[in-house]
Formats: structure tokens, sequence, C-alpha cells
């Protein structure tokens, strides 16, 4: 009988440490997820504004933010130094 008690006591234990791993495992899926969609919905928006703007030419306007969007991932730039007056 104490075999018995025992052994179910690491069962539950065991148990416990699996559920806590699924949770673990689906908020960091969640999150993924999440990122995705936010992802997504910027292009949509971006797509949106451009098909309803009339003014521009869609293929140049394409490419513009394609290479805004390179400039913005890789984050280029040179920062400017305050000290020794830089403006921009």
């Amino acid at each position: 009988m104490v075999l018995g008690i025992v052994w179910i006591g690491s069962q539950k234990k065991l148990e416990e440490k699996r559920i806590a791993a699924t949770a673990e495992m689906s908020s960091e899926k969640a999150a993924q997820y999440a990122a995705q969609t936010a992802e997504l919905e910027q292009r949509v928006r971006v797509l949106e504004r451009i098909v309803t703007d009339r003014g521009y030419d869609v293929a140049t306007q394409i490419e513009a933010l394609r290479d805004q969007q390179e400039v913005d991932n890789a984050g280029s730039g040179t920062p400017l130094n305050i000290a020794k007056g830089e403006r921009v």
C-alpha cells in the first residue's frame, strides 16, 4: 500500500510537469502566431493603401516599400555624433 501511495505521488508530479511543459509550448506558439498575424495585417494595410491610391504607379511604390523595409530590417544608417555638432 505504501508503494501505491508513492507511485501515485510520483505520477502526479510527472503529470504536473507535462502540463507545465505543454502550457509553455502553447504560450510560445501563441506569441509566434500573434507576431505573424500582426506582420500580415501590416502588409495588408500597405497593399490596401497602394490599391486605393490612384496617384502612384503601383510597381514603383511596392519597390519603394521593399527598399524601405530592407533598410529598416538591416538597421542601416550612421548615428549622429552630437558632441561634434553633427546635424541631420
